[in-house]
């Protein structure tokens, strides 16, 4: 039996990875195999690039590098569906092109239930008597909205009394964040990443101080990382390789997301600027595997 090819890899950054810089040290790594009960889909990878012009150039460098399967992985936590949508719309192109039925887009890296157990665990570092301060990288309302519904989840299932959210370069800042642990009667604040970055920010924004502050990144080490990598991988060379490239099903990934709104009594509601599409998604993200740390009962 012939072994199946190893597949190239690119990593879609968004604003969990600060457009893919975050993710820079995964570039020219990869698995021999998914390790998930997958055959052994071996992969590298190739680039990692922000959603738009970027992700496109790198994903055509990709498919001139060899004449294997292309997978482009969406690197979301589980709080950005935008980017989901903006690589499958980098990806539609050249899927009808250079990349025919060599080109497939992944399952999410991850989704708001794998953030929570991820966040748990990262968590559990912090003392019992710490505040656990949720930090990432501004975005928009929803998607910032959304940590705070997600830091709720991880204090109700978690054994931390305090658990709070800040942003860099956003309302609250880290600073800030820590000041209201404080103030709410913290001896000791951790700070932990909701994204692929450091949980305290580093360059020209100052960081919170003080022997009572401490980082408890990274979220998730580089092996973890490979390790789910490598698991949508294999799940989408398995699909493409029955004609599904997962395309189709990603550009409605935004579905659902952002505002809605109704015409008044006895209107029709619906959400602003999104069009549904009848078709199921083929591969919904899959559990978190093992490598993950994620706790063995996350919250439904």
């Amino acid at each position: 039996m012939t072994a199946p090819q190893p597949a190239t890899v690119v990593l879609a950054g968004g604003h969990e990875s600060d457009g893919g810089r975050d993710l820079a040290a995964l570039v020219g790594h990869g698995q021999g195999h998914s390790g998930q009960g997958h055959p052994a889909y071996g992969y590298a990878v190739h680039a990692a690039a922000a959603a738009g012009r970027p992700l496109a150039e790198a994903v055509r460098s990709a498919l001139a590098a060899g004449d294997g399967p292309v997978c482009v992985v969406p690197m979301t936590l589980g709080r950005d569906p935008k980017l989901i949508a903006d690589t499958a719309r980098a990806l539609r192109w050249l899927a009808a092109g250079e990349g025919r039925g060599r080109l497939a887009l992944t399952a999410p890296f991850g989704a708001a239930e794998h953030l929570i157990g991820w966040l748990r665990a990262a968590a559990g570092a912090a003392g019992d008597g710490d505040a656990v301060l949720v930090t990432a990288p501004a975005a928009g309302p929803f998607e910032d909205a959304e940590l705070f519904r997600i830091a709720r989840l991880v204090r109700q299932y978690g054994r931390h009394q305090r658990v709070e959210v800040a942003f860099t370069g956003g309302d609250p800042d880290p600073a800030e964040g820590v000041e209201r642990c404080r103030l709410l009667g913290a001896a000791r604040v951790t700070a932990v990443p909701a994204s692929f970055g450091p949980a305290l920010p580093v360059g020209p924004i100052p960081a919170p101080t003080g022997e009572d502050v401490r980082d408890g990144g990274p979220l998730l080490r580089p092996s973890a990382i490979a390790g789910v990598v490598a698991a949508r991988t294999a799940a989408a060379l398995h699909l493409l390789g029955h004609g599904e490239d997962g395309i189709l099903a990603g550009l409605d990934a935004e579905h659902g997301h952002g505002y809605a709104h109704s015409h008044g009594p006895g209107g029709t509601h619906h959400d602003h600027g999104h069009h549904p599409h009848p078709h199921p998604h083929p591969h919904a993200p899959a559990p978190a595997p093992a490598a993950a740390s994620a706790p063995a009962h996350t919250p439904h």
